[in-house]
């Protein structure tokens, strides 16, 4: 059994983040169950790249010393599985928000899709969505997204080693994506739905791996704070 003394000189914890749970919120939930399990005043506790609310899966947790190995652990190759419905759009590019615009997919076909998608293979320019935690003036993008705010965004170069589609099921296209860090799969989601004349839209998302780290070891936050 791992003791605070352990929290505190370093641990990589994998957590299976659940749905709607914000990365904050299980880096807050588990800081506050450590504290009060080991009676300790203060304790590090970090993540190592933000998952979004409705995003599932891999999330790594450092403690204590190990908190300065999360710039380490974000840089890592990522791997990502997920599901873009075409022929709608939406402002965050997920499904945070409601549809805004429609489009037609008659024209899509599986050999239009394979053919797209390796356009976006290799180091591309990507453009981040307005709903995110980029700060600009010092205020989060996503802030100025909800007041109806919008502001220009600098495209960055991004690596996709891997876009394979899964499967087709019209408008549902299921994926996975590996790719460098900084990638927002929202925004690949959505130009994807443009690269097809049509629209898309990210509508599930889980990250299966960082690195090394493999979501199959990650452990349900309840079970670890139960175990603690």
């Amino acid at each position: 059994m791992l003791t605070g003394d352990d929290f505190k000189s370093g641990q990589v914890l994998l957590i299976n983040k659940p749905l709607t749970w914000t990365s904050f919120q299980v880096v807050n939930k588990l800081r506050w169950n450590i504290r009060q399990k080991f009676e300790l005043g203060k304790i590090k506790v970090g993540h190592a790249g933000t998952l979004d609310p409705l995003a599932t899966g891999l999330l790594i947790i450092c403690t204590g010393n190990f908190t300065k190995k999360i710039d380490e652990y974000q840089a890592q190759i990522k791997e990502y599985t997920g599901e873009i419905t075409l022929g709608a759009t939406t402002p965050s590019y997920d499904l945070e928000t409601e549809v805004d615009e429609t489009f037609p997919i008659d024209h899509i076909t599986s050999d239009l899709i394979h053919q797209t998608v390796q356009q976006f293979v290799g180091e591309i320019e990507q453009i981040p969505p307005m709903f995110s935690a980029i700060k600009m003036a010092g205020v989060r993008l996503y802030d100025l997204a909800r007041q109806g705010k919008t502001r220009e965004i600098q495209s960055r170069k991004i690596t996709i080693e891997t876009f394979e589609i899964t499967d087709i099921s019209l408008p549902k296209v299921q994926f996975r994506i590996v790719c460098s860090k900084g990638t927002y799969i929202r925004s690949l989601a959505y130009d994807f739905g443009k690269a097809l004349n049509s629209g898309g839209h990210l509508s599930a998302l889980r990250r299966t791996k960082i690195g090394d780290f493999n979501i199959k070891d990650a452990v349900e936050i309840e079970d670890f704070i139960a175990n603690l």
